[in-house]
């Protein structure tokens, strides 16, 4: 059991690892990385058997939506490292002649807290441990206490791969999370609700802990499918996604804003993709997710059950089982609160407007917390890349969903409610790094320009080559 003396005791040695300088070389950090992918490797059926048993998916969920990524993740890192530290050369300029180089050195943070949700309990904490590692860190990761058999796996995992003084995981809920908020981190990266990120940035405000969010959203994400659509493709995609993980994600569509014009065809095309992909009766196909705990299900059948009369899709499910259909609810104004909070659920709200008036519908969503992320569903690219370069938003895509995030070399992350900080590949490594500006200076040849007097026809000079140097 996890007690606040146990826990200032693995900071403590954590942090005495840490100054011994073992983490800042190079090769070290490479080689810890791969452990990583080895151990990842290794117990790829354990993985998959506890995402099964936690979250109901399937292998080759599993495998897509945590297990590879991680491994994409940890070989980003192995072959960008040397480049991403790799310190910044710089001139000094001439206002600080006689130095003529300035270094910007990428130093790690130090000893960092990484809480992980139920969700993705695998990518979600390795993928950011693979960060904390690239960037030269010790790390203790807090993993959710309602993916059990994930967090099983995750123990032996990092008990078997690392010694507790350079990475550890704590088990437990809640309250072990705020002992470990208590303890002094030298950087944490929270990934959950915009809710409890008010509480960890209360916590890191206590000992100014830089701190990075990664949040859902508190008004979700819109999909915006105007009149000039694919609507087939729109309907299949969105589908594919709000199936994916029993909608359990934080950048899954949460509602879809719909051309009142292609209304009644976009819903058959849902309709139709639907059956497709997962059958007449999704609750009994072994290839559908559930939702994490029977909580869960009780919130989303509830919600439900508030818009029975406007259920086109789904509206029943299995509490023992805790798989609930994935639901389609039509017509939902804009102001109706489903639309104006996280769901987490396979319940899609379906918004009609009208499609000369979706600068109105743009204002709406921008007047509500930012989402983490935005898609646009049209053939108007000039108009789709005006609404992309404008709007505020972690990330999205046009006539996509969700992949933008795969994409190596790109930064993934929110912004106010659905965030702060960004990672994966050297965003990841940048985020668990301080840039650190170190000028050469000479003990020769310095000028007397910053130097005492200021007055007379000394100052005049100093003045005037000051101005000079500074165009």
């Amino acid at each position: 059991m996890w007690s606040q003396e146990r826990i200032r005791d693995l900071v403590t040695r954590q942090r005495r690892y840490f100054r011994s300088g073992q983490t800042l070389d190079l090769d070290c950090r490479i080689a810890q990385l791969r452990r990583l992918k080895q151990a990842v490797l290794a117990r790829e059926q354990e993985i998959t058997a506890a995402l099964a048993a936690d979250l109901g998916r399937s292998e080759v969920e599993g495998y897509l939506c945590d297990v590879g990524p991680i491994i994409a993740e940890i070989n980003e890192c192995i072959h960008g490292l040397r480049r991403w530290a790799k310190p910044e050369l710089h001139f000094s300029g001439l206002s600080c002649f006689p130095s003529t180089v300035t270094r910007v050195y990428k130093m790690p943070y130090g000893v960092c807290l990484i809480i992980s949700p139920f969700n993705f309990p695998f990518l979600l904490s390795l993928g950011v441990l693979a960060a904390a590692i690239a960037g030269g860190n010790t790390a203790i990761l807090k993993v959710s206490s309602k993916s059990a058999h994930s967090t099983e796996v995750l123990k032996r995992l990092i008990a078997d791969t690392f010694p507790d003084n350079y990475v550890a995981l704590v088990d437990g809920g809640h309250e072990i999370a705020d002992l470990l908020l208590e303890a002094r981190f030298d950087k944490l990266f929270y990934t959950g609700s915009p809710k409890v990120g008010v509480h960890v940035m209360e916590a890191a405000a206590k000992h100014l802990t830089p701190v990075t969010l990664e949040l859902g959203g508190e008004n979700g994400n819109w999909a915006i499918v105007r009149k000039d659509a694919d609507l087939r493709d729109a309907a299949r995609k969105l589908v594919f996604f709000k199936l994916l993980n029993c909608g359990q994600i934080c950048i899954n569509v949460n509602q879809v804003a719909v051309a009142e014009e292609i209304a009644p065809a976009f819903l058959e095309a849902l309709r139709a993709e639907l059956k497709r992909q997962i059958g007449n009766d999704p609750v009994r196909s072994p290839e559908y997710p559930c939702l994490i705990t029977q909580a869960a299900w009780d919130r989303c059948a509830a919600e439900a059950e508030q818009y029975r009369d406007r259920i086109l899709v789904g509206g029943s499910g299995d509490r023992e089982t805790r798989k609930y259909a994935p639901t389609v609810i039509y017509p939902v104004r804009i102001d109706e609160p489903i639309v104006q909070h996280e769901l987490f659920a396979p319940l899609l709200p379906v918004v009609p407007f009208r499609d000369d008036e979706v600068d109105a519908l743009l204002e709406t969503v921008a007047d509500r917390e930012h989402g983490l992320a935005l898609y646009l569903f049209t053939k108007d690219m000039a108009w789709a890349k005006k609404v992309m370069s404008t709007q505020q938003y972690g990330g999205g895509c046009v006539n996509e969903v969700c992949v933008h995030q795969t994409v190596k070399g790109v930064p993934f992350g929110g912004v106010g409610h659905s965030g702060m900080g960004a990672y994966h590949g050297e965003w990841g490594f940048r985020e668990f790094t301080h840039p650190s500006t170190v000028l050469f200076g000479r003990t020769h040849g310095n000028l007397s320009l910053r130097e005492h007097p200021y007055a007379g026809k000394a100052g005049d000079w100093k003045l005037k080559l000051l101005r000079l140097m500074e165009r």
